[in-house]
């Protein structure tokens, strides 16, 4: 399973999602993409302000903050 974090180099927000999600990831096994939005501009035009996102599956799951909540319910829905 991946999941994808859409961010920024400079966003606190962001390294904060990620720290968050590394931190979950021994209990859910899932693969970690972090992308740069800054280095393509469709990715800089479709998630702007809104970094970080956390997507799975092409399913936006939550913007700015970690939603644990949402990324439960999505390995429940998925298993």
């Amino acid at each position: 399973m991946l999941l994808t974090v859409y961010s920024r180099e400079y966003c606190h927000l962001c390294h904060d999602m990620v720290a968050a999600l590394e931190a979950i990831q021994p209990r859910f096994g899932f693969q970690l993409e972090i992308v740069d939005v800054d280095e393509d501009e469709s990715l800089e035009t479709r998630y702007g302000e809104l970094v970080p996102v956390l997507v799975a599956a092409g399913e936006q799951l939550c913007h700015y903050h970690l939603d644990l909540a949402a990324v439960e319910a999505y390995f429940a829905k998925c298993m």
